[in-house]
């Protein structure tokens, strides 16, 4: 079966509004003889004159009556989904955005995040999703809105990433431990015993990359999962672990925090999301809500 022609839904549109044949054409910017055309393959399409000669004039017949109110609406939703978006009205928004966020994110800016959105769009929920692995999947399927990180080399080529704040690494240890007492040197920081954060349960990162530069290497005892668990770990025992700073001060509150005795290692966090939403006016709204609570603190480096 041939797929039906839908422009000859607009053509239908005309001749059902106006009567004529003449009325459409004016109306479509067509001669009359281009509309006399389209009608007779609409008659076609549909098995039914549509509009019949009466007097000096053209009647709708019965089944051309039953479809002008549908075809009408039909083209009107049309025309409608090919407008650009209208202006958008935040106090009247209603729609749930999932955010799937590294480890740290939500402590140290979802509840900024919440409230300003709260008070722009009160009809808006926010879901926030742990961000396990690196897979964009849920981004291209639709499952996830927004998403945090820093970008990796395999991330999806077709996906929008915009900067939000660049992070250095700082060392963290819980109070009155020995670091926290005197100068703290390269070799002094690597014969402690650390915490490496890693997703992937890899040995190394960037701060023993660091270290190699400086020919020194670190004691690794424990490798975990994310920020938080890390940090629990040092509130009780000697462990000490790099972490980045803006990214983790949700987490660091109570502990000890202090500079890399070395040119420390730095990383971008970035927002990322689908092309097919960078034109949707609520979702741009929500990118630039994500960026603001993100901002460096006015007057900072």
């Amino acid at each position: 079966m041939t797929a039906p022609d839908l422009n000859m839904l607009v053509t239908l549109d005309a001749l059902l509004a106006e009567g004529s044949v003449a009325g459409a054409a004016r109306r479509l910017r067509l001669s009359p003889s281009a509309m006399s055309r389209a009608l007779a393959r609409l008659r076609e399409a549909t098995g039914d004159p549509l509009l019949v000669r009466a007097g000096r004039g053209l009647v709708p017949t019965p089944r051309a009556l039953a479809l002008r109110d549908q075809v009408h609406r039909l083209v009107r939703e049309a025309e409608a989904a090919l407008r650009p978006a209208e202006n958008l009205d935040l106090g009247r928004l209603t729609r749930t955005f999932t955010l799937r966020t590294s480890d740290g994110f939500v402590e140290s800016y979802g509840a900024a995040l919440l409230t300003l959105v709260a008070v722009e769009a009160p009809g808006v929920r926010i879901r926030f999703l742990a961000k396990l692995d690196k897979d964009s999947g849920p981004l291209r399927d639709g499952s996830v809105d927004l998403e945090t990180g820093v970008v990796a080399g395999d991330s999806g080529p077709e996906l929008r990433v915009q900067a939000l704040f660049h992070d250095r690494f700082i060392g963290v240890v819980r109070p009155g431990h020995p670091l926290t007492d005197g100068e703290i040197t390269p070799a002094r920081y690597a014969g402690g015993r650390h915490v490496l954060v890693s997703r992937r349960g890899e040995d190394r990162g960037l701060v023993d990359e660091a270290l190699d530069r400086l020919g020194l290497k670190r004691r690794v005892v424990a490798t975990v999962g994310g920020f938080a668990a890390a940090l629990a770990l040092l509130r009780g025992t000697d462990l000490i672990v790099s972490v980045p700073e803006r990214h983790s001060a949700g987490l660091r509150a109570g502990l000890h925090s202090f500079a890399l005795p070395f040119p420390a290692p730095e990383v971008t966090v970035s927002l990322l999301w689908h092309p097919r939403l960078d034109a949707d006016p609520a979702h741009r709204w929500l990118r630039g809500c994500v960026k603001q609570v993100c901002a460096p603190p006015t007057g900072s480096a």
